[in-house]
């Protein structure tokens, strides 16, 4: 099966320029390709994975990606998509995103190894060096207004306003296109369905700065859908915000549970989308998915694949451990820094490292509301450390009750934790 097959297949190509002449040029030639990222925070998340998992595609089946870096773009705002204008980072903060989303995505795509390494490059080393002259004159000259004004990226804003920076966004996407073919060969930009309109702009312009040339200009566009969740509400976004993909941002655990969520209805999509499982498996987990959806298999396997992928097997193996001891009740097995990830959101008391009543600490801690209804707790057995109940009116919590020195955990009735984080 060749690519563009297996990604129609996975339901992953939304539009293309020229599909028959797309799929000849990926077949006889080794494609260099390109997708971006600008640096609009300081981690890129899951919204991102469908692009660089492409990336990943297209180099498994032997060409040649590049992960462009928006240090340039990045500073004016790409004003697809969105109702109302960004604002603008300071040069030097989008400077700091830009190196940290090139490493995330390095680490992500193991740049410049193998035999058809992914590179990575920054539109900032040619778009601030541009002056203002070069650029009416060399690429605003092979733009019109109308041909720009019909775009939906402009379109869709006329109406609530865009200014000149924003929609001056098109010609520069369109720049880092005709960059990377005269330096690098690349001659397909792949990119989510909002950035049809920039991805054919920068076709155009490469023809028309090249037209006076006799040879052929092959060069592509292909983007994929915008992913949706069976439930209406927005991929990637939950009740904490975004899922990022730094572990400081959003731990591994948190990213696993995200995972391990996903409705039935959306879980076989998204292993096609984001997973480079067999074809037989996909065909067992669906299977699954009919037959037993209770067990939720498939959700496992995607959690398993996502978080190793993303983060590593270890942190894959830190997040089950924390899911089984919270679903078994045994905290003690867990580590300082799994306490610190599985509790993350859960109201925490910070406590001097001496000896304390419990009483006195399920109130200071807001646990319970009085001494009175502290006592009752304990003694109706509601109260648990660690995950072992205990009723004893006189208990002080002490070292023995320390997870590594740092924490413990008190639970309340059935559902209800607490996090005692000493200093």
């Amino acid at each position: 099966m060749d690519i563009l097959q297996d990604l129609e297949k996975r339901g992953l190509i939304h539009q293309t320029t020229d599909r028959e002449g797309l799929e000849k040029h990926l077949t006889e030639n080794q494609v260099t390709l390109y997708a971006g990222f600008d640096p609009t925070a300081d981690s890129l998340h899951i919204g991102h994975l469908v692009p660089i998992t492409m990336l990943k595609r297209f180099q498994k089946a032997g060409h040649k990606p590049i992960a462009l870096v928006g240090g340039g773009t990045g500073m004016i705002g790409d004003p697809s998509g969105r109702t109302s204008e960004r604002s603008l980072n300071e040069e030097k903060v989008v400077q700091e995103y830009s190196e940290k989303i090139r490493k995330q995505i390095g680490r992500l795509l193991d740049f410049d190894k193998g035999e058809n390494p992914v590179q990575s490059r920054n539109n900032h080393d040619w778009l601030a060096k541009m002056t203002i002259i070069d650029f009416l004159r060399d690429a605003g000259k092979h733009f019109g207004i109308n041909y720009m004004l019909a775009k939906e990226s402009v379109s869709a804003r006329i109406e609530q306003g865009i200014t000149f920076t924003e929609f001056s966004y098109m010609i520069l996407q369109s720049l880092d296109y005709l960059k990377l073919y005269e330096e690098e060969n690349c001659t397909l930009q792949i990119g989510g369905s909002d950035q049809w309109g920039n991805i054919t702009a920068g076709m155009e312009l490469i023809r028309r700065s090249r037209e006076h040339e006799d040879q052929e200009i092959n060069v592509f566009g292909l983007t994929v859908p915008l992913i949706t969740k069976a439930d209406g509400t927005k991929f990637g976004k939950t009740a904490g915000g975004a899922i990022w993909l730094d572990p400081e941002k959003t731990s591994p655990y948190e990213f696993y549970q995200f995972w391990i969520n996903t409705d039935d209805r959306d879980v076989i999509k998204f292993l096609h989308y984001f997973t480079f499982l067999s074809e037989e498996e996909m065909e067992q987990l669906e299977e699954e998915v009919r037959t037993q959806p209770e067990k939720r298999v498939a959700q496992k396997r995607l959690a398993e694949e996502m978080t190793k992928e993303i983060h590593s097997q270890e942190a894959l193996e830190q997040a089950q451990r924390i899911t089984s001891s919270l679903f078994s009740g045994d905290l003690k097995s867990l580590n300082a820094e799994e306490v610190k990830q599985g509790f993350k959101d859960v109201p925490t008391f910070h406590a001097e490292k001496t000896e304390l009543g419990l009483i006195d600490l399920l109130v200071d801690a807001d646990i319970s509301s009085s001494k009175r209804q502290a006592r009752e707790d304990i003694k109706n057995g509601a109260i648990y450390i660690n995950g072992e109940r205990t009723q004893e009116l006189d208990y002080a919590v002490g070292v023995a009750d320390r997870i590594e020195d740092q924490f413990t955990v008190i639970r309340r009735g059935k559902k209800k934790y607490f996090l005692v984080s000493y200093k």
